[in-house]
């Protein structure tokens, strides 16, 4: 990642388990301007139990009869389906991400499609186990932080900085102990500086604005001291624009074909003109944030004599004569004496004479 925004369009399931589908979202992306895709690899049987609920908005978006299990078991990215994809990002020149939500898949990711950047969801940061074999791996980890407290992200923390601090080495066994001194330790922040990036989120399709707390952006960066962005379930692209105003570095956002497709995840997602809508405004406001030190800009310079006034002749002044305030004014351009010095002026002998709207030179 560089100083730039990191914009990652998630596709997420939105695909319907289909690589046509998954490709064109892939080709609207490009088309958009993203640095990169985001897909989710899983094995339904390592993450669910199949009895396992839906949630309210995943109720509402798809089958009702069916179980969590059933629905995202027909969601899966075969290991080819990968490779194909992420051949098909490199051509078109954006990254490939994905979000494991198991240890196989975790290891797929990392060992065999060698990707350089872990995306975890929100719904793992309590799960130490995948947490510790990710940092462990030593790639670089952007956590979604939605439903969390800061308790929560700081146990988290704990548990990736022992993993990139023990690595491979296992010489310390694993305990919350273990993890809360890790993630204290110089060495343990010193890794999840170079490495970890957190991301303000609400876990809701869509999520509502009310519960949306920008402010928290402040909040994280201030707390833990490292990279922020915003993982928005919004509807509309107004919330990814002000966090980026307010400095979120990474901004991640659902992509669809068509919002009203079957699916979990489509409501809460943009449409391809929406998505380069976000782009744009992105972009246009990173580079309108510029630098912290106020002056004029180049644009502005040719401006000012044009913007600014002149202390001028309010009527004839004869030369000997006393200036006072009412015979001397203030008019455009700013090409005699500045206002400021309107008072230096009052008092004293006119040394010329001048005509009315004369500028006192």
């Amino acid at each position: 990642m560089n100083s730039n925004v990191f914009i990652i369009a998630e596709v997420g399931v939105n695909h319907n388990g289909s690589l046509e589908m998954a490709k064109k979202l892939i080709d609207i992306a490009g088309e958009a301007g993203v640095d990169a895709v985001k897909f989710q690899t899983f094995k339904s049987y390592q993450v669910m139990l199949p009895h396992t609920p839906k949630a309210v908005y995943q109720t509402k978006n798809t089958d009702i009869k069916e179980t969590q299990y059933e629905m995202v078991k027909k969601l899966e990215l075969s290991h080819q389906m990968h490779f194909i994809l992420k051949e098909y990002c490199l051509r078109q020149h954006i990254q490939f991400l994905s979000t494991p939500f198991d240890l196989d898949s975790l290891d797929f990711l990392v060992h065999i499609l060698h990707l350089p950047i872990i995306k975890m969801a929100s719904g793992e940061i309590t799960n130490a186990p995948l947490l510790l074999k990710a940092a462990s791996c030593g790639k670089k980890i952007i956590l979604s932080t939605g439903m969390s407290t800061l308790g929560d992200i700081e146990e988290a923390l704990g548990v990736l900085a022992f993993g990139y601090i023990e690595g491979k080495k296992k010489n310390t066994i694993p305990s919350r102990e273990s993890f809360k001194k890790a993630y204290y330790s110089e060495l343990g922040q010193k890794f999840l500086h170079k490495n970890m990036t957190l991301l303000h989120c609400t876990t809701e399709y869509p999520a509502p604005f009310k519960e949306s707390n920008l402010r928290v952006l402040k909040t994280l960066r201030q707390c833990f001291g490292l990279p922020v962005g915003f993982s928005d379930h919004t509807l509309g692209i107004a919330l990814p624009l002000a966090a980026v105003a307010l400095g979120a570095i990474v901004i991640e956002k659902h992509i669809t074909l068509d919002r009203n497709l079957p699916g979990p995840d489509h409501r809460a997602s943009l449409e391809p003109r929406e998505l380069l809508q976000m782009v744009q405004g992105i972009r246009q406001i990173e580079e309108a944030l510029g630098n912290p030190y106020k002056k004029p800009g180049p644009s502005e310079l040719k401006n000012q004599k044009v913007a600014r006034k002149s202390i001028v002749a309010a009527c004839n002044i004869q030369k000997g004569e006393l200036f006072t305030e009412e015979n001397l004014t203030v008019k455009r351009p700013g090409e005699g004496l500045s206002p400021l010095q309107f008072w230096d002026l009052i008092g004293k002998i006119a040394p010329k004479s001048y005509l009315e709207n004369e500028v006192i030179i």
